[in-house]
């Protein structure tokens, strides 16, 4: 089971590296924002200006190049946890689910789950 935890692996961190990095060198266009007034600009309109979001971003690209490296993908995984229940909650309660449509979103949420199964003997010491 090593070859495709590998292959996820790579893939997620190579998802979260890239779109890490894209935040700040913009080398991928970014789709038109939500309509103005509507809770997801209101949203970004906290995260952007107080910092908060290049923050995340940089947890974002460290977890991506973790989660990369076989040996330290389980504290990949731990720093991109929360980033992915973020990432997730906002489609649920911000966009109505109207998200989870993107792969890409559908990549985040099932990825991670499957290096969680590969992995689940590394991560039962942290339930007991």
């Amino acid at each position: 089971m090593k070859c495709p935890a590998n292959i996820v692996g790579g893939l997620l961190g190579l998802l979260f590296t890239v779109f890490g990095l894209n935040f700040f060198l913009k080398f991928i266009p970014m789709p038109p924002g939500p309509p103005e007034g509507s809770p997801p600009a209101l949203f970004f309109a906290i995260l952007y200006p107080t910092g908060y979001l290049a923050f995340v971003k940089c947890l974002e690209i460290l977890g991506g190049v973790l989660v990369a490296i076989p040996k330290t993908r389980n504290f990949g995984l731990l720093v991109l946890g929360p980033i992915i229940i973020n990432i997730l909650a906002f489609h649920v309660f911000l966009t109505k689910g109207a998200g989870f449509a993107d792969p890409v979103v559908s990549l985040i949420a099932i990825l991670p789950l499957f290096l969680l199964w590969t992995s689940r003997k590394a991560f039962a010491g942290l339930l007991n």
